[in-house]
């Protein structure tokens, strides 16, 4: 017996239509009389829409599917399409590449935002101007640094990485940044919740247990009163 594998098949130009689709695209060239080439492929593309029955009734899903078929046919179907005929270089444009870019951040735990926006307000000048837009960057600079490190930095770092990050131009004392508060909802690990969850769970086990201790001493102490 003869096995068929897909491997060694021809390679489909479309696998997700599947490898019937592509069959009956290629029955299409066996066909010699034009009229009748045409009304099988438009019997395809009734069978293609099948296969996404929600896209029917989305803009320009027809032309999609006539582009498909010609793509399928390699572009050597002649038939009568009701839009006008792709080309391959058309289809099969390539994006250009995107540059990504690459940027030494120092202080990844606050990200590079931060540091570029020290650097602009140290360029500003005006301790009176900045000092609250400083103020609200240390308290950010509190909740990224423990998002990342799982524990809060003391103002005393967050000073010294202020003054770091703006080339020693903007001073700001730790005084300021001690009775202040995140203004940012803290972020917990699901291992942090879980065990937030388990210590709930242990209280209540707790309290129902001490509910049924109470219970068995009064009924101990009714049946000695008999």
């Amino acid at each position: 017996m003869k096995k068929n594998y897909n491997y060694t098949r021809r390679k489909l130009y479309l696998p997700e239509y599947g490898r019937h689709i592509q069959e009956m695209v290629d029955s299409l060239f066996e066909i010699e009389d034009r009229t009748e080439r045409t009304r099988q492929a438009k019997a395809v593309i009734a069978v293609m829409g099948n296969l996404n029955p929600l896209l029917r009734d989305t803009a320009d899903f027809t032309h999609k599917l006539w582009d498909h078929l010609f793509i399928m046919s390699d572009f050597q179907l002649d038939v009568d399409s009701p839009y006008p005929l792709p080309s391959r270089q058309d289809l099969m444009i390539k994006p250009k590449r995107l540059d990504y870019p690459q940027s030494y951040i120092p202080y990844k735990h606050y990200g590079k935002y931060v540091t570029r926006f020290i650097k602009q307000l140290s360029e500003k000048g005006g301790e009176e101007q900045i000092g609250g837009e400083v103020h609200k960057i240390a308290v950010f600079m509190r909740y990224k640094s423990f998002e990342y490190n799982q524990e809060h930095p003391s103002n005393e770092i967050i000073t010294k990485d202020i003054r770091r990050m703006s080339d020693y131009n903007i001073e700001i004392s730790e005084d300021v940044l001690n009775n202040t508060r995140p203004e940012y909802k803290l972020f917990h690990t699901p291992y942090q919740r879980q065990g937030k969850n388990n210590a709930r769970q242990g209280q209540k086990g707790k309290g129902t247990h001490s509910q049924q201790q109470k219970r068995n001493k009064n009924v101990a102490r009714h049946n000695s009163q008999k």
